[in-house]
This record gives structure tokens, C-alpha cells and sequence, in this order.
């Protein structure tokens, strides 16, 4: 097997650390300074892809739904997200990195059929938690792939997000109705209950890295419900 080449580095803000792209013929990988193993890998996006199809479901016949992504990671959750919804719909994805939506334009833009590219994405470069604080109920989905869930480790400012007063301001971002659907590495038995206190009709899904295999991610659904 050929080793990854080293394609390009992106630091984190806040401390976070460092991003390094890697390349083996058509695999991409992305790692992270002081992590042990992958942060994403190319090959592995099926829980990405579910995400957004579970937190889409709701409005796939719905005309001119709006769609919040919040982490471009290498374009698997966005891609997804478009599929899930109709020609006169919008889909935006906040990304905290430049090099990040750069690299999804350049050639790790292939994996996930180039969605920076479809007319229906907005990009918004910076950090998703500055929209969210606004509390306009402007979307009918929110999909949070930000860091690893609940329990960040590239970038402190996303605990926000995952506290009682980030939940709020996500579910004051959602119109009636709404999708507030979160990835997470793994389990977490406390977040649910966040979530119910913060107004949201809760749902716990397991899915596969790869369908029908490999590591089993998490993703929390929670609605708003019609008030």
C-alpha cells in the first residue's frame, strides 16, 4: 500500500491545533495535532450521510425549506443534505476554517461529488455559534457535525453549542417543526435529557461508519415541536 502524502495544514483558532490533509490516490484523510488516529477519512462517511438524510426526512417534499450545516468537513453531511431536498430549497454550510472550504474546492472536492459547486449552497465561513446566537427561526433542519458531539476536542467555543444556552438559541433558530440533528463519536446518556429540558421531542439513533460496519456513531433527533 502506498503512504499518504502530505497535501496541506490549517490551524484550528482558539488554540485548537492543527489540521494536516493527506492523499493516497483517491483516499483522503484528515488528522489532527495531538490526536491519536484519523479525524475523517474519505472511505468513511456513512454516518456523515445519515445525519443529514435523518435530519432531513421531514422536509424532503417541503418547497423552499432551509437547511443549516454547521461543519464542512470533506462535504459528505452537505452533500446529503442537498440530495434530501427540493430544486427551490436553500442549504447552508458555516465552516470555521478558510483552508477547510478550500480544500473541499480543490481536489478533496471529488469525494462527495463536489456540493460547494451546486447553486442551491451558501457558504458562510466562521463560526456556526455566531448564527445560532442570532435566534431567527429561519431553518427547517440545523446539522450539527462541528467537532466529535457533545463532548468537543478541536475547538473549545463548540461547548457553547451543546450547553443549556447554546440548545436554546438552536431551538429559537428553528422554525415549528424543526430538526436539530447532532453526530457524535459516541454515546452520551446526558445529552437527550439537555435536549428535552431545552423544549425538543427527543429520538437516539445508531449508525454505521460504513454501511452495516465498522464503528457504531450516534446521532441525536430532536424537534421542535408545532406550537
Amino acid at each position: 500500500m502506498k503512504p499518504l502524502s502530505k497535501l496541506a495544514t490549517a490551524i484550528i483558532p482558539n488554540n485548537g491545533g492543527e489540521l494536516t490533509l493527506f492523499r493516497r490516490e483517491d483516499e483522503f484523510s484528515i488528522r489532527l495535532s495531538g490526536v491519536r488516529g484519523e479525524l475523517m477519512n474519505s472511505r468513511l462517511y456513512n454516518s456523515e450521510e445519515e445525519l443529514a438524510k435523518l435530519g432531513c426526512a421531514h422536509i424532503k417534499e417541503k418547497d423552499q425549506a432551509k437547511v443549516l450545516v454547521g461543519g464542512l468537513g470533506m462535504g459528505y453531511t452537505l452533500a446529503a443534505a442537498l440530495a434530501s431536498v427540493n430544486a427551490n430549497s436553500q442549504v447552508t454550510v458555516a465552516e470555521l476554517i478558510p483552508e477547510v472550504v478550500e480544500w473541499n474546492q480543490g481536489p478533496l472536492g471529488e469525494c462527495a461529488g463536489r456540493p460547494l459547486s451546486d447553486e442551491r449552497c451558501k457558504v458562510r465561513v466562521g463560526d456556526i455559534a455566531e448564527l445560532i446566537k442570532l435566534e431567527q427561526p429561519d431553518f427547517d433542519a440545523i446539522l450539527l457535525d462541528v467537532d466529535n458531539g457533545p463532548e468537543g476536542i478541536t475547538h473549545s467555543n463548540n461547548n457553547w453549542l451543546y450547553s443549556s444556552r447554546g440548545l436554546e438559541a438552536l431551538y429559537n433558530s428553528l422554525r415549528p417543526e424543526g430538526m436539530l440533528a447532532v453526530w457524535s463519536a459516541g454515546a452520551d446518556v446526558l445529552f437527550p435529557i439537555q435536549l428535552k429540558k431545552a423544549g425538543f421531542i427527543v429520538t437516539v439513533r445508531t449508525v454505521r461508519a460504513r454501511p452495516g460496519k465498522g464503528s457504531r456513531h450516534t446521532i441525536f433527533l430532536a424537534q421542535k415541536p408545532w406550537r
